[in-house]
């Protein structure tokens, strides 16, 4: 069979650089699905994007479907055949169905019973044939944010300017917007012009004439090694942070390195405030030597070529030039501040309409971390910096430097609080009570710091259940889940021992249920992320007082034995105590009602249990607490031989179930064993 290459490409106006990968894979996975769906063989795939384009070039496209054939069941022989032996209606529908004739028919037992079948055949469709269906598929793309242009209706990311779809030398013809497909495509905005593109395979190599770099990694290993080579020639080092590579990435077509500088007592102003500058509000590369140390340069990267370069860089540098200057103003004037006078500007300051200002909200945070810090028995003079901390958390908000630079919000704080005078271990948290700031970011590292991180991250999460504003789907505007998430792992790396039922007592809710869905789902996430099996997850999470740290290494524990030799017959004398419990009421154990030896062996045998597991639970022994458990499946099994719980004796029944309630609770303090799936 004879195959062309595909390409697709859509021309459109310039695409904010954070959606451009996924929005390229999208378009990827589109097409390599529909040739899927339509039975379309072909080779490789490769992806492009530009901020003016995303395409797809796929190699050896059949031009033909692939011919079907399958084997399609009937009904029945008895319902197919009657009593003479001759094709019923039922038959004879079955074979126009499928597009043959009862002569096609055949029987064929399957599982002892005989079905009626026939071969069915499908023809291959001309791939030019079906190339077509793609304007559906360019339409079908979906985007973060959308919008609309000229009398269109429909909604897209950019306008769409231009379409290039060819098979082979052909244009494949379709029309989106009034945008004929075609095989002109554009060069670069200034140094290239319109380019007729001949066959698929040539496109990479045609734009590259027209100064587009049209592959993202290629254009990325492009910044890359001018980056290395500028930091070779003039003995520099250059952080490269990874986001910021790729936006620079997708904000260019044609990528050329280039370095400007700045007068060196700006480097009198804190380094990050430096670098925020550079990063996140002009996306330049900062620049350091070999100890380290911030130096008065940066890299910034031209859409275009090494034409005029000096002007370019100065002009850069004029940019940046006023922006160091704002924020040497900012930071000069904060220094005058007074912390308690900037706490009390944040009475003016609205958290929510609903939820009252910044300064209730600091009240009510330091009220839960002066009792989280008195739970975890802090000392007097730690007790004390934790109400400070949790007094002065958010004072930088009404800094001039947090105005402009809000992505600093903390780490100035920290600055400023260390500048007046404040203990250090205030100044601390009050940079770290933001922490983690993303999902698996570094957790703070004081006492102080994660204690009035839980208080602040606890106190966000219920105020906003308090108004009904709970997360759903993927709607989150108030980053509730990752402030749950900051609270497990600061629970897990700190190791206190506090149970999501415990941490709610610090606060007043009438929404226990509610945040105790919510954090556990947050647990499980974290679980899936330590790669452990579901049903493990699901037992853990099924325990009583539900602790992460804890339930982790529950977790881990449980997993390790899963395999083990007689664990299976273990968990189901542990999960069958579980399932009968469920008919009983929590109640008094009576031994004296006891019938034979084995329900006192096994009374004993539980005591026996709850003791050690107390003791292996203190010293956070989740393997000997689980040995404990396993202690109990020989007695379990005698007790199962020789006593009936459900007995006809009202009195005798009552006593058994409230013995498997109490040991069902001791069980399930480790985990719901009928969750695991053992074999």
């Amino acid at each position: 069979m004879s195959k062309q290459d595909l390409l697709l490409e859509i021309g459109l106006e310039e695409m904010p650089a954070r959606f451009l990968n996924d929005s390229m894979v999208q378009l990827g996975e589109k097409l390599t699905g529909w040739l899927k769906e339509k039975n379309i063989t072909h080779g490789e795939v490769k992806l492009f994007n530009t901020p003016r384009r995303l395409a797809v070039f796929v190699k050896d496209v059949a031009e033909k479907q692939d011919d079907i054939k399958e084997e399609a069941k009937g009904p029945a022989k008895k319902i197919a055949l009657d009593a003479d032996g001759n094709w019923t209606k039922a038959a004879i529908g079955f074979s126009k169905g499928q597009g043959a004739d009862v002569k096609d028919l055949y029987i064929k037992e399957v599982k002892g019973t005989e079905y009626v079948f026939v071969q069915k055949f499908q023809a291959g469709q001309e791939t030019k044939s079906l190339l077509p269906e793609l304007s559906g598929l360019v339409t079908s793309l979906h985007f973060p944010k959308n919008m609309r242009w000229g009398n269109e209706d429909l909604r897209y990311i950019r306008p769409i300017k231009w379409i290039v779809a060819l098979y082979g030398q052909d244009v494949i013809p379709f029309s989106i917007t009034n945008v004929e497909s075609g095989r002109t495509t554009q060069g670069h905005r200034f140094l290239g012009h319109e380019v007729s593109i001949e066959l698929p395979s040539a496109y990479e190599e045609q734009l590259k004439e027209q100064h587009v770099i049209a592959d993202p990694n290629a254009r990325k290993q492009m910044i890359q090694s001018q980056l290395e080579a500028m930091a070779a020639e003039n003995n520099w080092s250059i952080p490269v942070d990874e986001d910021l590579l790729d936006e620079v990435n997708h904000l260019v077509e044609y990528p050329t390195a280039l370095y400007g500088s700045f007068e060196s007592e700006f480097l009198s102003i804190p380094e990050e405030v430096l670098v925020t500058t550079m990063k996140e509000h002009q996306r330049y590369f900062p620049v350091k030597d070999k100890n380290g140390e911030l130096l008065p340069h940066f890299i910034t990267v031209r859409n275009g070529n090494s034409h005029a370069i000096e002007n370019v860089a100065r002009g850069n540098e004029k940019v940046l030039r006023a922006r160091l200057s704002d924020a040497s103003f900012f930071y000069k004037e904060d220094q005058k501040l007074n912390i308690d006078a900037n706490v009390k500007k944040l009475e003016n300051i609205v958290f929510h309409e609903e939820l009252g200002s910044l300064a209730d909200k600091v009240r009510r945070v330091t009220s839960i971390a002066e009792k989280l810090a008195g739970r975890l028995q802090a000392d007097e003079d730690t007790l004390k910096h934790v109400k400070r901390a949790a007094e002065i958390s958010k004072f930088d908000l009404v800094t001039h430097m947090i105005y402009e630079f809000p992505e600093l919000q903390g780490i100035m704080g920290e600055k400023y609080a260390r500048m007046l005078g404040e203990d250090e271990a205030v100044a601390a948290a009050v940079n770290e009570h933001y922490m983690p700031r993303s999902a698996g970011g570094e957790t703070p590292s004081t006492f102080t710091g994660a204690v009035v991180a839980m208080a602040d991250k606890l106190d966000t999460i219920v105020s906003f259940f308090s108004i009904g504003v709970i997360p759903t789907g993927s709607q989150d505007p108030y980053g509730l889940r990752r402030q749950a998430s900051g609270i497990v792992a600061i629970l897990l790396d700190r190791n206190w021992g506090i149970s999501f039922e415990e941490l709610f007592t610090f606060v007043q809710t009438d929404k226990e249920n509610e945040l105790l869905d919510f954090f556990t789902q947050r647990l499980k996430y974290v679980l899936n992320a330590e790669q452990i099996r579901h049903d493990v997850i699901d037992a853990v999470l099924e325990s009583s007082e539900l602790e992460p740290y804890s339930a982790l290494h529950k977790a881990q524990v449980l997993e390790q034995k899963l395999g083990a030799p007689g664990f299976k017959e273990t968990a189901e004398a542990l999960g069958r105590v579980i399932s009968i419990s469920k008919k009983g009421v929590r109640g008094d154990i009576q031994p004296d009602l006891f019938e034979n030896e084995y329900e006192a062996k096994l009374f004993d045998a539980y005591q026996t249990a709850k003791q050690n597991l107390q003791e292996n639970f203190s010293k956070k022994d989740y393997e000997a607490a689980l040995a404990s458990l396993a202690a109990l499946k020989e007695p379990i099994d005698a007790y199962f031989d020789h006593t009936m719980v459900i007995a006809d004796n009202e009195t005798l029944k009552a006593n058994r179930l409230a013995q498997m309630v109490s040991l069902a609770d001791e069980i399930k303090s480790f985990a719901n064993m009928n969750a695991l799936i053992v074999k």
